[in-house]
């Protein structure tokens, strides 16, 4: 639901488009100015709904596995607003980008890991390159260890022990990799808000760059065109 970002942040980027020409503040400025302001709003719709909904449906009760619960949806919320960022910046039109977005949202959710069992995915590339970089994996995998670690179940198969271990049902039935911890899965999606800010830093501040150059050559007779791609100071100058 985070690609209903889109259209609010389409117009932000006018905003900034405006006051960039004017002069006011930079792409290092927008980029962690609009981080921080978001950050309080995406706390607040992870916290307030999952506190009224979290209990209801039988979750784990305690406060360890609900703040847990809320860190991680806070953590792929910024995620997906991120990535919806870097899409806008890329894709500007209203209509494109919400189907470029949820185009990528949708091949990244069919590959997480949860509609098609990681083990069952078809190789190579589904499964040895997309499954280990899109961030439902390791979202559900987190989720799944919040959940199902510490607790036992009855198993009804003869011939085996008559109760299941939390740790025993990831590992056959959800196909979890059990080799690291469910924070560490929170600090990966961490570090993939990081590449995705930084990625629309680089889009955003490369078209800053490069959009006054493509405007003054397309501005100028051709035989001036050459000069001013070899040297930009030039249009300053003139």
């Amino acid at each position: 639901m985070a690609i209903g970002v889109f259209p609010s942040f389409v117009e932000d980027m006018k905003v900034f488009g405006w006051e960039r020409l004017n002069g006011h503040y930079g792409v290092r400025a927008f980029v962690v100015g609009n981080t921080i302001s978001s950050i309080p709003y995406l706390f607040m719709i992870s916290l307030i709904p999952r506190a009224i909904a979290y209990y209801l449906v039988g979750l784990q009760k305690s406060l360890g596995h609900f703040a847990y619960f809320v860190i991680l949806l806070f953590t792929t919320m910024i995620l997906v607003e991120s990535l919806m960022m870097t899409v806008a910046s890329i894709v500007p039109d209203f209509l494109m980008g919400i189907i470029t977005g949820a185009d990528i949202q949708g091949v990244i959710m069919l590959n997480g890991g949860f509609f098609r069992l990681p083990n069952d995915l078809p190789k190579p590339f589904w499964r040895y390159v997309m499954y280990y970089i899109v961030f439902h994996k390791y979202a559900n995998q987190g989720f799944y260890k919040n959940e199902f670690e510490g607790l036992s179940f009855p198993n009804n198969q003869a011939g085996v022990s008559p109760t299941s271990t939390g740790d025993e049902v990831l590992r056959s039935f959800w196909h979890v990799e059990m080799g690291y911890s469910r924070w560490v899965g929170v600090g990966i999606l961490f570090g993939m808000v990081d590449i995705c800010r930084l990625l629309f830093w680089g889009i955003i501040n490369t078209i800053d760059k490069v959009k006054p150059l493509i405007k003054s050559y397309m501005a100028v007779p051709p035989k001036y065109s050459s000069q001013i791609l070899e040297n930009p100071s030039a249009i300053s100058s003139s």
